[in-house]
């Protein structure tokens, strides 16, 4: 619904409270209006998850609203007094419904399915999506080859993340954001992977990978993630985490000390003498005396191999 629409739908809650109540009406038809357009922005961002049990929080608000009405009025001998009692008792409880099932969603849909926040089979299907995860790629191709099974969701705290990178002033970070939402555009477009976007929002923490950790632990869902630190956070936490990094050093050609290579030499080392390629997947290739050979392609040997989570780098040194 545009701004305009709204506009017209306020006025004519105020012209039609007017006609029926006077001033006192009008200010009516104002606050019902509003009410009426903020309810529908809110389920225009809404995840269905979100609005389904909101549904459910209001109906379960109104039926206890009915009981304590009765209860509360019993005493009440004037038809006026009975009808404020169910009116402020619907208002409340059906209030207090809507709120906390759409605060409590996760563990209400949890215990709905049987998981009860433990890490059960429907949980771990669940994939949650960091920003690095999102801006390295590799899961694009992940999700093609259909390996990637089960829902994927990217919570917003995690999409505003990307925008903020994808804004920033420095280029290489908004190349890196651009990247990133390429990449999310590129998920979505596909029929590989269920991807959701979900407006959950974790009060409890500021920080965006905080957040993730701890939406993971209530789900028991797992995190898909290239970053080092959060990584090790997710496992202290109990989470589950899937790297992409382990998946792709899983999958890596190995490299053994003696083996010939081909590399082109990019950029100088930290070392004295040091230079810098790179193989076709990405690996870091360190050659002992190739620093002014930067732009040519050497045949070296692979002298040792250095294995981490972070990713693998190779020593080298020129073939004679």
């Amino acid at each position: 619904m545009s701004l305009a629409v709204r506009i017209l739908f306020v006025a004519i809650g105020i012209i039609i409270g007017f006609v029926l109540g006077g001033p006192f009406g009008a200010g009516a038809g104002f606050v019902g209006g509003a009410a009426v357009v903020l309810l529908e922005h809110w389920l225009g961002r809404a995840s269905g998850r979100t609005i389904l049990v909101g549904a459910c929080g209001l109906i379960v608000g109104l039926i206890v609203a009915t009981a304590a009405g009765y209860l509360l009025g019993l005493s009440g001998p004037a038809a006026g007094r009975r009808f404020a009692v169910f009116g402020c008792a619907y208002l409340v409880f059906g209030y207090l419904g809507i709120v906390l099932g759409v605060r409590k969603r996760d563990e209400l849909l949890s215990l709905a399915s049987g998981a009860g926040g433990s890490k059960t089979s429907l949980g771990a299907s669940v994939k949650l999506l960091d920003t690095s995860a999102i801006i390295d790629g590799r899961i694009a191709d992940v999700a093609d080859t259909k390996f990637l099974e089960g829902k994927v969701v990217i919570p917003r705290f995690v999409l505003r993340e990307l925008q903020v990178v994808a804004d920033s002033p420095d280029p290489l970070r908004r190349a890196r954001g651009r990247r990133g939402l390429e990449i999310l555009k590129r998920l979505q477009d596909g029929d590989d992977v269920d991807i959701d976007i979900e407006d959950v929002e974790v009060e409890e923490a500021k920080d965006v990978d905080a957040k993730l950790v701890l939406l993971a632990k209530r789900r028991g869902a797992r995190v898909v993630t290239t970053d080092f630190n959060l990584n090790r956070v997710a496992q202290l936490e109990g989470v589950s985490v899937l790297n992409l990094n382990d998946l792709a050093s899983a999958l890596r050609p190995v490299v053994l000390p003696g083996e010939s290579l081909t590399v082109r030499i990019m950029k100088k080392g930290k070392e004295l003498e040091q230079g810098v390629g790179y193989l076709e997947d990405g690996t870091m290739v360190v050659v002992e005396g190739g620093a002014n050979l930067i732009g040519q392609d050497l045949k070296v040997v692979t002298t040792s191999v250095l294995q981490t989570t972070a990713g693998r780098m190779i020593f080298a040194e020129k073939r004679d």
